[in-house]
């Protein structure tokens, strides 16, 4: 008998993980965690599920930061995670511009597709939390279960994602705690 994966949990990140900037999240230094948001990675983790984060990250495309940077804010937010006592399996990132009509960059499913490939597993039915209408649009177009949280740009959001059926939360946090607590439809 074949053991079956854990569960995928998939993140956004700016606005979800951390403070979201209009100016973009260019270094490290600027990269700070939402309250709460790494206890409930940890929290995921300790549940038995796989955490990814996908995100755009356009930065890169514009010329903002180049993707060594990028690497170094990963692996800053990868190691905060692990000190709450967290793990974060994967971060998948677009590099591109909007104008670049790409496939990874969200709504887009190249970023999930990866996932998929990636760790053997379907992101059908997987939830996918984001703060971003276009978060909810992702998931649907590969028929993850979106769920969208007030933070970063979700309160601007909320009342189209309600109108859609997505569950909303006030962050990460309360998503998870939701999650974990089998409240989410």
């Amino acid at each position: 008998m074949t053991e079956r994966p854990a569960p995928l949990v998939m993140i956004d990140r700016d606005g979800v993980v951390n403070e979201d900037s209009a100016d973009y999240i260019k270094s490290p230094v600027e990269w700070q965690p939402i309250p709460g948001s790494l206890e409930a990675i940890a929290s995921l983790t300790r549940a038995g599920y796989r955490v990814v984060v996908l995100t755009n990250q356009s930065g890169v495309g514009r010329g903002l930061f180049d993707e060594e940077t990028l690497a170094a804010i990963h692996r800053l937010m990868l190691n905060a995670v692990r000190e709450a006592g967290g793990e974060i399996v994967g971060v998948y990132y677009c590099p591109h511009r909007p104008d670049a009509n790409c496939e990874c960059r969200k709504p887009r499913p190249g970023l999930f597709r990866r996932v998929e490939r990636d760790l053997g597993v379907s992101a059908r039915g997987a939830p996918y939390i984001g703060d971003k209408i276009s978060d909810v649009d992702a998931a649907e177009a590969v028929g993850a279960r979106p769920i969208l949280v007030r933070t970063g740009q979700g309160r601007r959001d909320e009342v189209r994602a309600r109108a859609r059926g997505v569950p909303v939360f006030d962050d990460l946090a309360s998503a998870s705690a939701a999650l974990l607590a089998g409240s989410i439809e």
